[in-house]
């Protein structure tokens, strides 16, 4: 994923004295910065207000994914968060990404937001965007996302394949 410098990282250049050439490349590409923006606040404001409820966790997912028992399992939910996805850490995300594969629908609804905005920052070491994609086994994964939640995917989506 590419990460276009901010207004902030623009003025830090300006200050740090970069050549004007760079510092023109980069404020040409301010409205693709605005544009990831702007799909990251989508996804926020659609899933602010999701919690994990009784749904799989991400290390939850893990033990699932490794045939742990149940008890293990049970072990490895007391360290899943619950309540906020955007408290997640990116280095959680990247060590159980293969927990995507093995989440109920309460769990994808809870954990894709953060998924998708650590990817848009360039933080995901994986490829999200054709997970997603390759998930028509588990489209029940997906049946509780309302509209507006199933719209900032599409936004996601859309970016990632332009």
């Amino acid at each position: 994923m590419k990460i276009y410098p901010s207004p902030e990282d623009i003025q830090q250049m300006k200050q740090l004295g970069y050549d004007l050439a760079t510092i023109a490349n980069a404020e040409e590409t301010l409205c693709l910065w605005q544009a990831v923006k702007d799909i990251q606040t989508q996804i926020e404001t659609a899933f602010s207000n999701v919690s994990l409820g009784d749904g799989i966790g991400l290390w939850e997912a893990q033990g699932v994914d490794d045939y742990k028992s149940l008890a293990e399992r049970a072990a490895l939910r007391e360290k899943d968060e619950k309540s906020d996805w955007s408290k997640i850490p990116v280095q959680d995300l990247n060590d159980c990404n293969s927990s995507l594969g093995f989440f109920d629908a309460q769990g994808m609804r809870f954990h894709l937001p953060t998924f998708l905005i650590t990817d848009l920052q360039g933080k995901y070491r994986f490829n999200l965007a054709g997970r997603l994609c390759k998930m028509s086994d588990e489209l029940q994964q997906f049946h509780l996302f309302d509209k507006a939640q199933r719209e900032a995917v599409q936004a996601y989506l859309n970016w990632i394949f332009l």
